[in-house]
């Protein structure tokens, strides 16, 4: 999700730039089909009791976002898709690291089984938090700006696309919530209750995703002023 999307999203670029201007029967069923998408996997993930199965659909939403500005081939929609990538690119692996220290401990990754870690890892449980905002593009995050790129973008090329990009953030923020309700609050499981404590090791691999996530809103054009 955090590699191989991007170097996806790359090779859309580099080939959407030669086949610009666009072919309209190329143009429409690609845009149809990415817009199509954000909203079935978006709400796929509202469905899902496996949390890396959710956390694997979401990115293929975001990357439903990217798709389309790509398309679009205006400065504003490659400079969104750029942002969105690299922004995504660190949630995306954040949430997956996460995922994978509850995993370590629990030994299983089904969302019913698994509640009221905050009473055990209050720590762990601000990086979900945290995780989970900056998945759902909460401001100051640069997915906010990535995502906010885009909408203008598609806005501009159609005006109904507000109506879909709409209200696949709407879900986006929903399963985003979803997740972390259901891994976190509530009460734990008796089998649970003696679990290994976290490490620093682990501390340190999520800072090191959110931190730069925290950076490069105060300089966004290190990355955003690649095709503006």
């Amino acid at each position: 999700a955090a590699i191989l999307l991007k170097l996806g999203g790359y090779g859309l670029i580099r080939i959407s730039s030669m086949l610009n201007p666009h072919p309209p029967n190329l143009m429409f069923p690609i845009m149809i089909l990415a817009l199509w998408g954000i909203l079935m996997t978006s709400s796929i993930c509202l469905r899902q009791t496996d949390l890396k199965a959710l956390i694997a659909y979401s990115s293929v939403s975001h990357m439903g976002l990217v798709t389309a500005a790509i398309i679009v081939q205006t400065p504003w929609g490659l400079t969104g898709a750029m942002t969105l990538m690299i922004a995504h690119g660190l949630t995306s692996s954040a949430l997956f690291a996460l995922a994978n220290t509850n995993y370590e401990r629990t030994h299983t990754r089904t969302l019913l089984l698994v509640r009221g870690l905050q009473l055990i890892f209050p720590l762990m449980s601000t990086w979900w938090l945290l995780t989970n905002l900056t998945n759902m593009a909460m401001p100051p995050t640069i997915n906010l700006l990535g995502e906010l790129f885009i909408i203008s973008a598609l806005f501009n090329w159609s005006t109904p696309t507000i109506i879909i990009t709409g209200i696949g953030t709407l879900i986006t923020a929903t399963y985003s919530l979803y997740m972390f309700l259901m891994t976190q609050r509530g009460s734990i499981s008796t089998q649970f209750r003696i679990l290994p404590p976290t490490h620093t090791r682990e501390h340190l691999t999520l800072t090191l995703h959110l931190l730069p996530l925290g950076l490069l809103i105060m300089k966004p054009s290190l990355i955003s002023g690649l095709f503006t």
